[in-house]
């Protein structure tokens, strides 16, 4: 126990300092970037500095998996320089037990990252994109989604100018976000409240236009509103939006903690859309300590051992390797789920798992004992 202390101990020295170092790197390279793209907005270092630590959360939580294989090769690699894994071994320790207490400790500092980072980097995210829009504003329009209905926000243009808005409710939508069915347009002026409320049984998404069918359009501005409906079977209303920015509308599945993602999954799945990329990337949190661990075992499997000179180097070229192609294949993977090609579980499950397994074969193949 108190072996496994000390080595699990050593881990989490060494993953804090990978961390922090990373942690500065990221946070002086994406301040130069903001720099250089705001750099018509005067928004100095000191605006810099505060985008930056709003953004560089993101890309810190991203590549946890990463900082945790180097990490553990570099406490493999120090225990292996101070003859400390010579005497651990040369104890009866084997490699499986030894293995126990950084990997223990690799699923503790996942699940830490889920609960409480994942939040975090939602919370940021959001911060930063508030931030970003009151900088550098392209237009406003929000997607929403209720628990029986799909709200969305568009503005209308007249001859370059602001017009108003239109507030569109809809029952639900089909999912590639092109139809809406039994949709509510409601038209706000740009000085007034609500001038007209038109009623569809279908609206279709076209290139600068929503295409109505069975529509009920309803005078506000008149005192007997229902006196004054106007009823036809098709109308065309003007639209700037895309079936792309309706679906982008819904922020990133990171931008959404963990604990809110089944009843926002739930939530989309009810309107009609696809809940394919946040179902993934609901899989993918749950996953992530187990691919912490799987870093781990794939770093022991290369550095565990006692090496010296030249074979030093290769070990940890190779263990990083490694750990770069379970990154990736992890990433595929959460594409093809993204895109339905596989089920989320799959998607989040099978690279740790492969990867961990390819390790422990290649432990056990080196074992004498």
């Amino acid at each position: 126990m108190i072996l496994a202390c000390y080595v699990a101990r050593r881990f989490l020295r060494s993953f804090l300092t990978v961390a922090g170092v990373f942690l500065l790197i990221l946070f002086l390279v994406d301040m130069i970037e903001m720099i250089r793209r705001f750099s018509d907005r005067d928004i100095g270092l000191s605006g810099a500095a505060r985008l930056s630590a709003l953004n560089i959360a993101d890309s810190f939580y991203s590549i946890l998996p990463l900082i945790t294989v180097l990490a553990a090769i570099a406490m493999f690699l120090n225990l292996a320089r101070s003859s400390e894994m010579v005497a651990i071994r040369a104890s009866g320790r084997s490699g499986i037990k030894l293995l126990r207490a950084p990997v223990v400790s690799a699923i503790l500092l996942g699940c830490l990252a889920v609960g409480l980072i994942n939040p975090l980097v939602a919370a940021t995210g959001q911060y930063y994109d508030e931030a970003v829009a009151q900088i550098d504003r392209q237009g406003q329009q929000t997607v929403s989604v209720g628990d029986s209905a799909v709200w969305l926000r568009q503005s209308m243009q007249a001859d370059g100018t602001d017009s108003g808005q239109i507030v569109i409710r809809a029952r639900r939508t089909s999912p590639d976000a092109v139809t809406l069915y039994d949709a509510s347009f409601l038209v706000f002026g740009p000085d007034a409240g609500p001038i007209r409320r038109i009623e569809a049984r279908e609206a279709r998404l076209t290139p600068g236009a929503w295409e109505l069918t069975d529509v009920s359009d309803f005078a506000l501005d008149q005192p007997n509103p229902q006196a004054s409906v106007t009823r036809s079977d098709s109308m065309r209303l003007d639209s700037d939006l895309t079936a792309q920015r309706i679906r982008d509308g819904f922020g990133r599945p990171d931008s959404i903690p963990v604990w809110q993602l089944p009843a926002f999954i739930a939530g989309l799945e009810r309107a009609g859309f696809s809940a394919a990329r946040h179902s993934t990337w609901f899989q993918m949190e749950l996953a992530r300590p187990f691919l912490m661990a799987a870093m781990v075992i794939i770093a022991a499997a290369f550095t565990m051992q006692h090496v010296r000179g030249r074979n030093t180097g290769v070990a940890v070229l190779m263990a990083f390797a490694a750990g770069i192609a379970l990154f990736f294949l992890r990433n595929l993977a959460q594409i093809l789920g993204d895109n339905g090609q596989i089920t989320p579980t799959m998607a989040a499950w099978t690279p740790p798992l492969v990867g961990a397994l390819f390790a422990l074969a290649l432990i056990l193949k080196r074992e004498d004992g």
